[in-house]
């Protein structure tokens, strides 16, 4: 049976990124973003914001780290992401989004470099399959 799960978003960050170490050493990066529609009610234009969990792993979390901070724009593609946990003896669920996929909107100077170093990894990468 087919299954489907995708996540696209546009938004704004709502705080810099933090970056821990998962106990096995592997590096994640959290940070939430704000996603913003506009509806008419009664012909009165309101504007809705959802909040959205994201969280980066290995080096596209670094990459958010360096260059992301609060209020820029980005473009992401993910997957969505339900974890539980326990809180005095009740389950609780949180859903997030893992993101596999990021681009800066907002700053054209950090989408060169994200560029820039996407291309110094194919060229380390080339050296490396060749030695």
């Amino acid at each position: 049976m087919p299954a489907l799960n995708r996540i696209q978003l546009i938004g704004y960050l709502g705080r810099d990124p933090e970056t821990r170490f998962t106990p096995t050493g592997k590096k994640v990066t959290h940070f939430s973003l704000a996603v913003s529609q506009r509806r008419k009610v009664s012909g009165e234009t309101r504007e809705y914001t959802d909040w959205v969990n994201i969280e980066a792993w290995g080096r596209l979390g670094e990459v958010c780290q360096e260059y992301l901070k609060k209020g820029s724009l980005i473009y992401l593609e993910g997957r969505l992401k339900t974890d539980k946990y326990e809180d005095n003896g009740n389950t609780r669920y949180f859903s997030k989004v893992v993101t596999q996929l990021v681009q800066f909107l907002s700053d054209n100077r950090a989408s060169d470099k994200l560029i820039e170093q996407a291309e110094m990894n194919e060229e380390e990468m080339d050296e490396t399959e060749f030695s």
